[in-house]
Protein backbone atom coordinates (compact mmCIF):
# COMPACT_ATOMS: atom_id res chain seq x y z
CA UNK A 1 0.00 0.00 0.00
CA UNK A 2 1.39 3.38 -1.05
CA UNK A 3 1.46 6.30 1.37
CA UNK A 4 0.11 9.51 -0.13
CA UNK A 5 1.75 12.70 1.07
CA UNK A 6 -0.28 15.78 1.79
CA UNK A 7 0.01 19.20 0.22
CA UNK A 8 -0.68 22.45 2.01
CA UNK A 9 -0.70 26.18 1.57
CA UNK A 10 -1.37 29.22 3.70
CA UNK A 11 -4.42 31.34 2.91
CA UNK A 12 -5.52 34.74 4.15
CA UNK A 13 -9.09 35.57 5.21
CA UNK A 14 -9.62 38.86 3.37
CA UNK A 15 -13.40 39.16 3.81
CA UNK A 16 -14.42 42.11 5.98
CA UNK A 17 -16.69 39.86 8.06
CA UNK A 18 -14.34 36.87 8.16
CA UNK A 19 -15.32 33.32 7.36
CA UNK A 20 -18.99 33.64 8.29
CA UNK A 21 -21.87 31.39 7.16
CA UNK A 22 -21.96 32.19 3.42
CA UNK A 23 -18.24 31.82 2.67
CA UNK A 24 -18.00 28.79 5.00
CA UNK A 25 -20.84 27.12 3.10
CA UNK A 26 -19.20 27.93 -0.20
CA UNK A 27 -15.85 26.54 0.98
CA UNK A 28 -17.46 23.33 2.27
CA UNK A 29 -19.45 22.85 -0.97
CA UNK A 30 -16.34 23.31 -3.08
CA UNK A 31 -14.26 20.98 -0.89
CA UNK A 32 -16.93 18.28 -1.18
CA UNK A 33 -16.29 18.10 -4.93
CA UNK A 34 -12.92 16.42 -4.27
CA UNK A 35 -12.16 12.92 -3.02
CA UNK A 36 -9.11 14.07 -1.04
CA UNK A 37 -9.21 14.58 2.70
CA UNK A 38 -9.17 18.36 3.13
CA UNK A 39 -8.65 20.17 6.41
CA UNK A 40 -8.28 23.74 7.58
CA UNK A 41 -5.74 24.37 10.35
CA UNK A 42 -5.27 27.17 12.82
CA UNK A 43 -2.73 27.31 15.63
CA UNK A 44 -5.35 25.78 17.95
CA UNK A 45 -7.28 23.26 15.88
CA UNK A 46 -7.74 21.32 12.65
CA UNK A 47 -11.20 20.85 11.13
CA UNK A 48 -12.77 19.08 8.16
CA UNK A 49 -13.06 21.62 5.34
CA UNK A 50 -16.03 19.68 3.94
CA UNK A 51 -18.12 20.45 7.04
CA UNK A 52 -19.73 23.88 7.33
CA UNK A 53 -20.26 23.39 11.06
CA UNK A 54 -16.61 22.51 11.60
CA UNK A 55 -15.55 25.59 9.62
CA UNK A 56 -17.83 27.87 11.62
CA UNK A 57 -16.37 26.61 14.92
CA UNK A 58 -13.07 28.24 13.92
CA UNK A 59 -14.71 31.70 14.07
CA UNK A 60 -12.13 33.08 11.64
CA UNK A 61 -12.12 36.84 11.54
CA UNK A 62 -10.72 39.15 8.88
CA UNK A 63 -6.95 39.03 8.62
CA UNK A 64 -6.57 35.47 9.88
CA UNK A 65 -3.97 33.31 8.19
CA UNK A 66 -4.82 29.61 8.13
CA UNK A 67 -3.45 26.53 6.44
CA UNK A 68 -5.35 24.44 3.92
CA UNK A 69 -4.14 20.85 3.88
CA UNK A 70 -5.19 18.07 1.50
CA UNK A 71 -4.27 14.44 1.11
CA UNK A 72 -5.34 12.28 -1.82
CA UNK A 73 -5.09 11.92 -5.56
CA UNK A 74 -6.78 15.25 -6.37
CA UNK A 75 -5.21 17.17 -3.46
CA UNK A 76 -3.25 19.64 -5.59
CA UNK A 77 -6.27 20.55 -7.73
CA UNK A 78 -8.44 20.90 -4.63
CA UNK A 79 -6.06 23.32 -2.94
CA UNK A 80 -5.67 25.41 -6.07
CA UNK A 81 -9.44 25.81 -6.35
CA UNK A 82 -10.00 26.45 -2.64
CA UNK A 83 -7.19 28.99 -2.50
CA UNK A 84 -8.92 30.93 -5.29
CA UNK A 85 -12.01 31.26 -3.11
CA UNK A 86 -9.93 32.98 -0.43
CA UNK A 87 -8.05 35.15 -2.94
CA UNK A 88 -11.33 36.27 -4.52
CA UNK A 89 -12.90 36.91 -1.09
CA UNK A 90 -15.53 34.28 -1.90
CA UNK A 91 -16.82 36.80 -4.46
CA UNK A 92 -18.66 38.68 -1.70
CA UNK A 93 -16.93 42.02 -2.07
CA UNK A 94 -16.37 43.67 -5.41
Amino acid sequence: METVDFVSRKVFVANEQGLHARPAARLAREAQKYSSRITLLTAEQEVDAKSILDLLTLALGPGCVVELKAQGEDAQAALEQLELLFVNRFEEER
